[in-house]
């Protein structure tokens, strides 16, 4: 084999090893540009409503109105990701691939999670330590889930506050603190609106999987697999 056929063969491996990734990358940033795209028109819509004057859509995408619908939609997934990935360890689902079996509830031991004396070569550096850095990797998806939940939830409430003000002044009424627009309806409106839906969404996954299947897919059972069985992959 040629260097130069070697070459384009570490290419394509490298498109076909990610491309999960890189396909609801792509996916993401295409509805995003969407979104601004559809949300600058209709926020321009409303303006013209008013007479006033119109934004630009590079205006538009530091405004605070852009910002908090991000935000808002943000912090629920992160909120998902990071109470499934925490409540996953101690609760289950009898009959479903999100679950663990049963019995294997809790953190497990060092030797099933490969840890500590029982880290293997190709372990994670910080796998085979016995000290803070351990404790830490150990926890650090859903840890870093929890902290990009709560820097978007922050995030939102800067934002919106800030839209909140802007609808105020244009209306002429008094614009509110951030302390009181954390309170306010409008606030946690946004926040339990997308917080039920992300819910739904993980409750039905889990329990849906019990009797149903997607063959080839990762997120449900063989198709032949019994519904009682608990903790498999297809």
């Amino acid at each position: 084999m040629t260097s130069q056929s070697r070459r384009s063969e570490r290419r394509g491996g490298f498109w076909k090893d990610n491309s999960l990734t890189l396909a609801f990358g792509t996916a993401f940033l295409l509805t995003l540009l969407g979104q601004a795209l559809s949300g600058h028109a209709e926020f321009n819509e409303q303006l013209s409503v008013g007479d006033y004057q119109q934004l630009s859509f590079g205006e538009y995408l530091m405004s605070s109105d852009f910002a908090v619908d991000v935000t808002e939609n943000w912090q629920s997934e992160f909120l998902q990701f990071f109470l499934y990935i925490f409540g996953t360890v101690w609760l289950v689902q009898r009959g479903s691939p999100e679950s663990k079996k049963p019995h294997e509830k809790g953190p497990e031991s060092d030797r099933d999670q490969r840890m500590g004396d029982h880290a293997r070569e190709d372990s994670p550096r910080w796998a085979g330590t016995k000290d803070w850095r351990q404790r830490v990797y150990s926890r650090s998806l859903g840890l870093l889930m929890g902290l990009v939940f709560l820097l978007s939830w922050l995030a939102q409430s800067i934002s919106g506050v800030a839209a909140h003000n802007e609808q105020q002044l244009r209306q002429l009424q008094d614009p509110i603190g951030w302390g009181a627009y954390l309170g306010s309806p409008e606030f946690w409106s946004r926040t339990l609106q997308n917080w039920q839906s992300e819910l739904l969404a993980v409750a039905s996954m889990v329990i849906l999987s019990v009797y149903l299947r997607q063959r080839g897919s990762p997120e449900s059972k063989p198709v032949g697999a019994p519904h009682s069985a608990t903790g498999i992959e297809g």
